[in-house]
């Protein structure tokens, strides 16, 4: 790969943040570029949605995809600088999107030395890595995802469990069973949606949260008072004892998140603005304050390349307009490429947008490679690191990708959170006299056109911590 290709398939995956950093580089290097600070009149245009049925793939009537044409490839010359207006900005060449590879890191760039260097792990990564790793269930990870995201600095969940419900659009028991899982990863106590309740976690983590702890913890404030001995009393136990028990409150931390690196807040900035449309289509645009713009000064390029006499500095302007043509291409490229994924999972993903988490459907990237005429890779690379916003909140364009269950007729698949959500109900109601077995749930599932072998049954209903038929019927049977 050349250069130039490199640094396009760089621009397709940097975050936004990223991206107006290395445009601030670009035009800090290049005395030909400039920012373009005017209203952004040549933006990719708002695309409407159609629902509720997405489009097949291919379809080439599709709206979303015969709007925009393909952008990178392995041919440099359609990156090669075009002829420049007015104002700098150059038209963007259609051509169809073939992968190469390059050696060094997923991206195909070669590794620097940069890449190599030790990242400091933040609060949120830490809890991200533990649930990537205990959490199979993709309706709880979305949830789970979303708790770390309002975790504060200190590791507490200020945010109300019901209005984190009311947002996705799930039960308030999904939300509180993930806090659950939550607030038994490291460090201790976090998760926490108060002092008492961080402390007790941390109590438990260590064995000592036995009645007598339980009891001086639900009493903090008689604790912050003075009231000593008022407290003995409650705790039941003796001077030693309770001299013991301040103790061991004295050694937990009441802030746990603060033991993690925060060198500063991390700001999402959603790249893609949905909103509800008058015809109650869904309205997909870019957010065109994190779009940064420039333009090619072409006045002041013909300007002193005519006053140019040697010929390494008339080389030296060729290069820089050269490379300040391929900028202006490559970003009006990548902004558009954004646009048109988004667009598409929109539209697919439209039950999401409408009716909360259970109604994602199964998606990966081919399928959305297909629809839209791109690569697999260039789909992997624009959902990596890009939000979007919409009503229920601001969410990474990777959430929307769910594996799918095989329907038992040949008919449309079922998505795997929606399997587990029908494998929870059906144990739920399950009668006591009459505990199903995993073979059972398969006959069931079967009845309701899902086909999914017992070991996957058994996989699932494991990740949801639920027990298995005998250890269930000895529970309820005791009941």
């Amino acid at each position: 790969m050349t250069q130039q290709l490199q640094q396009a398939i760089k621009l397709l995956q940097l975050s936004s943040l990223d991206l107006v950093s290395f445009v601030e580089q670009q035009v800090e290097a290049n005395p030909l570029l400039e920012f373009d600070y005017a209203p952004a009149e040549g933006a990719p245009p708002p695309v409407a949605t159609e629902t509720p049925a997405p489009a097949p793939a291919g379809d080439g009537d599709a709206p979303l995809d015969s709007r925009y044409d393909n952008v990178f490839t392995n041919d440099d010359r359609d990156l090669a600088p075009a002829p420049s207006t007015d104002d700098g900005i150059q038209s963007l060449p259609a051509s169809p999107w073939t992968t190469g590879s390059g050696g060094g890191g997923e991206s195909g760039l070669p590794m620097d030395a940069s890449s190599r260097l030790a990242v400091p792990t933040t609060l949120r990564s830490h809890l991200s890595e533990q649930l990537g790793m205990t959490v199979d269930d993709g309706r709880l990870k979305m949830i789970g995802r979303y708790l770390i995201d309002m975790v504060d600095d200190a590791g507490y969940l200020r945010e109300p469990l019901g209005d984190v419900a009311e947002r996705l659009g799930c039960r308030v028991a999904d939300v509180e069973e993930t806090l659950a899982m939550l607030q038994q990863f490291d460090p201790p106590g976090v998760c926490a949606r108060n002092l008492a309740e961080c402390l007790a976690l941390q109590l438990k983590d260590r064995d000592r949260f036995d009645p007598a702890m339980e009891t001086l913890v639900g009493n903090l404030e008689a604790l912050a008072e003075g009231r000593m001995d008022w407290l003995k009393r409650q705790c039941g136990v003796g001077d030693e004892d309770f001299a013991d028990m301040l103790a061991e409150l004295r050694a937990l931390d009441p802030k746990p998140g603060l033991a993690f690196d925060s060198p500063h807040a991390e700001v999402v900035v959603p790249d893609v603005l949905i909103s509800r449309r008058g015809d109650g289509a869904w309205g997909v645009e870019l957010n065109a304050d994190v779009l940064p713009r420039v333009l090619v000064n072409a006045h002041y390029y013909a300007e002193v390349r005519h006053a140019s006499r040697s010929k390494h500095d008339r080389a030296y302007l060729s290069d820089c307009f050269s490379n300040a043509s391929w900028l202006v291409k490559a970003l009006d490229q990548r902004a558009k490429t954004i646009l048109k994924v988004a667009s598409e999972l929109v539209r697919r993903q439209d039950g999401f947008f409408a009716h909360g988490v259970s109604h994602l459907r199964p998606l990966n990237l081919k399928q959305v490679a297909d629809a839209i005429g791109m690569h697999e890779s260039t789909v992997s690379r624009v959902t990596a690191g890009k939000y979007l916003s919409c009503p229920r909140g601001t969410f990474e364009l990777k959430y929307f990708f769910t594996a799918a269950i095989a329907a038992a007729d040949g008919g449309e698949s079922h998505s795997a959170e929606a399997v587990r959500h029908r494998i929870r109900e059906l144990i739920d109601r399950e009668d006591p006299k009459a505990i199903l077995s995993d073979d059972k749930i398969v006959e069931l599932l079967l009845a309701d056109d899902i086909d999914i072998a017992r070991r996957t049954v058994a996989k699932y209903r494991e990740a949801m911590h639920i027990s298995s038929s005998v250890q269930r019927r000895r529970l309820k049977s005791g009941r």
